[in-house]
């Protein structure tokens, strides 16, 4: 039977926009399924909304610390609302570019409904049967909410509506001790929120190199946030009005409580079972793909969060462009997570890329390097009182780098030249060209420079012939 297009993508996210648009560039046929507004999480509840509300907080509490440098103000005064204005301008400056008119302009058409699979071949939207060679599922995920007895009566807010309230809580409770959980709980506490953060592991970003997340943890505690480890909120209870949280042996008193305790896969409505499209066996990892982001049903591709891994915004574009190629060409080409980087926008960040020194040392042994570099030795760093964190690099002995992890000011940024580096199987060694000076890039080649003088020490031998090398020379004048 023929079919009406080339490609029905499912979901108007990250992942989704970047498979129709540039399907739809290249002049195929593409229908573009969203059942709410085109952007995703990312645009309305994630990336750009924390970012520019963790920027509004920054500013606060660098005015509030100006005497340091000699600049006294009074204490600022902080309104909220017009912060939260801020992060509405901001979503509202990059919401055209993820605008219906923009993707219609390059050919896709969009269709706003829920639509759910009929048949292996066929997807029905606004009773419409819609037809293609290929079809892609990028529905995204929404907040896990954990089963906390007296939650749902007390009410909570996640991620989808903590840009919404525009009346500054005095007291947050936070559940989940993850990236979401501490860049937010940083930026309320900051705003003027007293922050309490629960989490169940036994340290904060318990998926970090453990070093660079116990920097980001005391930062926390510096700022007045009362951090609770290897702790479960247990229940809430309601006592005239007033909330509290039960975690432990605290009873904590707050006036609102955002979870942040992971994401689910949004699947539930789209009948994949008559697609053919098989879930991992646990539900919540969502759907199972090969390495070419083919389903179980070959005809069908998957990305984002809707297949569990990483759930960056970034790791779903880098999948979306490996189904484009498959799904209107040949099927050939395989997804590459070797060289994924991530970052935690608290103050300080802490970004990453590859191994942690854990991961290698089980993986390789005694046989890596492990070099880190004090932002204290950097001299922009300390223009700019910003000596907290360190860059670690992770290699075999033979340079190769396995993983890098960055803790301090524009971790997020610096971390780009070892991604590069990685990406094109650059050995250490690589990192330590010039580099202008003075600048906190300089974290990254200094600790380059310590591993090549450190060889260097190690390597007696080649000293003993240096040594006879240049005391030969200076004799011959």
């Amino acid at each position: 039977m023929a079919v009406e297009y080339d490609l029905v993508v499912i979901g108007g996210g990250s992942g989704g926009l970047v498979v129709a648009g540039v399907a739809a560039a290249l002049k195929a046929k593409v229908a573009l399924v969203e059942r709410d507004r085109l952007g995703g999480d990312c645009l309305w509840n994630g990336c750009v909304p924390s970012k520019s509300l963790i920027h509004a907080s920054r500013i606060a509490y660098e005015v509030k610390h100006a005497s340091q440098f000699g600049i006294h103000c009074n204490d600022p005064h902080i309104d909220f609302a017009k912060a939260i204005g801020h992060v509405h301008s901001a979503i509202a400056a990059i919401e055209p570019h993820d605008s219906p008119q923009r993707f219609e302009s390059l050919g896709a058409e969009v269709i706003f409904g829920s639509g759910e699979f009929v048949d292996k071949n066929t997807f029905i939207v606004n009773n419409r049967r819609l037809r293609a060679r290929a079809f892609v599922i990028a529905t995204g995920s929404r907040p896990a909410v954990p089963n906390i007895p007296g939650l749902q009566a007390a009410g909570f807010i996640t991620n989808e509506e903590v840009f919404e309230i525009t009346e500054r809580p005095d007291t947050l409770g936070i559940v989940g001790g993850g990236p979401i959980g501490c860049e937010l709980g940083q930026a309320f506490a900051r705003l003027g929120s007293k922050v309490t953060i629960i989490g169940s592991s036994d340290r904060l970003l318990p998926k970090e190199d453990p070093e660079a997340a116990a920097v980001v943890q005391q930062q926390l505690i510096s700022e007045g946030i009362q951090v609770l480890t290897k702790t479960r909120a247990e229940r809430v209870e309601v006592v005239n009005e007033k909330k509290y949280l039960i975690a432990g042996n605290e009873k904590i008193a707050v006036d609102q409580i955002l979870i942040a305790t992971g994401r689910n896969p949004n699947v539930e409505s789209l009948n994949l079972e008559a697609a053919g499209v098989e879930l991992h066996q646990s539900s919540k990892k969502g759907i199972r793909v090969n390495a070419k982001l083919q389903t179980t049903n070959p005809r069908i591709y998957a990305c984002g969060d809707v297949i569990g891994g990483y759930q960056f915004t970034h790791v779903a574009s880098h999948e979306a462009n490996v189904i484009i190629r498959n799904a209107l060409f040949l099927p050939i080409l395989k997804v590459d997570y070797r060289v994924i980087p991530w970052a935690t926008f608290t103050e300080p960040e802490l970004a990453r890329v590859g191994l942690t020194e854990a991961e290698a040392r089980k993986r390789y042994g005694n046989n890596i390097d492990v070099i880190k570099q004090e932002y204290a030795d950097v001299d922009r760093a300390q223009a700019e009182a910003a000596t907290q964190g360190f860059a670690k690099i992770i290699t075999k002995r033979n340079g190769e780098i396995l993983g890098a992890h960055i803790v301090g000011a524009s971790a997020g940024e610096l971390i780009h030249e070892i991604i590069l580096a990685m990406s094109h199987k650059l050995k250490i060694s690589a990192l330590g060209g010039i580099h202008i000076y003075p600048t906190l890039a300089e974290v990254v080649s200094k600790a380059a420079f310590a591993r090549t003088q450190e060889k260097y020490e190690k390597n007696y031998t080649l000293q003993k012939i240096l040594e006879k090398l240049f005391r030969l020379m200076r004799s011959l004048g």
